[in-house]
């Protein structure tokens, strides 16, 4: 996309996202469901752009829907996950559908940023992230393989705009179950640098709630700046944020694109976004780098809007990957 993007809540449950990437720790049990209202951001092909050119708030007589991927239906879809269970630290397949108002499974999808539909799956702690690319067999089953590393509850977002005519972009969202030995782990504190197979990604910018702002990822590789990013699901990179608590899941595509004459490949990605409300949210940023996918992740704390977030650094993670 060429025009920045305002990230907003989607009317579902992020993020993201679900090549190799990294999340952080184990999962933690659902905090509760936040009654903040947001508005959703539509995708392309979705609601018409504002006057500023970024994608307007949805509503309906008024009234901004929920936050994203709080929902496992809406606006006559919803989503069936077929594996509702997968055991801890062993490589399984989720299986899944998208059905329509009268229970048959959807199998036309309009294709946004290379893919029909994109799946991301994240630990109730967010310490764990995937972004992941199922395939859809012809009756409409979608299939992916999934590693995760601890026990616990993780959120399912499927992320997509069925076909059909004057259907809207969607974030459905679903609970899955892992079995095992299970211990939460605690957030990861704020800090504005984040480590991940030896680069080094830095923010710049502060998350707002209730007003967008930019926000600046710069990327390094061993102390030199990286101006060679890889085009990625045509991006340099994409960004998820999850709200700690309930996940509330918006998405973000940066401001430009590869090709466009004016996005350089690195080392910043730029991004526009706007937080649905105060709170500590997880940012999940993907970008890609001599043909493979990392992800670096960030803890904001949108309560800090008067200062920096901390300058601690998070440790680089093992946990993260990008399967297709």
């Amino acid at each position: 996309m060429n025009t920045p993007l305002k990230i907003t809540a989607f009317a579902v449950a992020l993020a993201a996202t679900f090549g190799a990437a990294y999340g952080v720790g184990d999962v933690v049990v659902p905090i509760g469901t936040s009654t903040d209202s947001a508005a959703h951001a539509e995708h392309e092909g979705g609601n018409a752009p504002n006057k500023e050119g970024e994608h307007g708030e949805h509503t309906e007589k008024g009234r901004s829907t929920p936050p994203g991927g709080l929902q496992i239906a809406e606006n006559g879809y919803s989503l069936d996950l077929e594996t509702p269970r997968i055991p801890a630290a062993k490589k399984s397949e989720l299986r899944f559908s998208i059905r329509d108002s009268a229970g048959r499974k959807v199998t036309a999808f309009k294709r946004e940023h290379d893919k029909e539909l994109h799946l991301i799956l994240a630990s109730r702690d967010l310490g764990t992230f995937r972004h992941l690319h199922p395939t859809r067999s012809p009756d409409g089953t979608w299939s992916t393989k999934a590693d995760l590393p601890a026990a616990g509850t993780y959120r399912l977002f499927a992320d997509f705009t069925p076909a059909a005519k004057g259907a809207e972009g969607l974030t459905l969202g679903t609970d899955l179950a892992v079995s095992g030995s299970y211990r939460p782990a605690p957030l990861p504190a704020p800090a504005k640098v984040a480590k991940v197979d030896g680069y080094t990604v830095t923010l710049d910018g502060r998350l707002r709630p209730g007003a967008a702002s930019e926000l600046k990822l710069k990327v390094a590789k061993n102390g030199r700046s990286v101006t060679d990013l890889d085009p990625y699901l045509s991006a340099y990179g994409h960004l998820v944020a999850l709200r700690s608590g309930d996940l509330a899941y918006l998405h973000v595509h940066p401001n430009g694109a590869p090709g466009d004459g004016k996005t350089k490949p690195g080392p910043t990605i730029s991004f526009t976004a706007t937080a649905p409300s105060a709170g500590t949210y997880r940012l999940f940023l993907d970008f890609q780098h001599q043909g493979k996918v990392r992800t670096a992740s960030f803890t904001v704390d949108t309560g800090r809007s008067a200062q920096e977030p901390a300058e601690s650094r998070s440790p680089e993670s093992p946990e993260g990957d990008h399967q297709h």
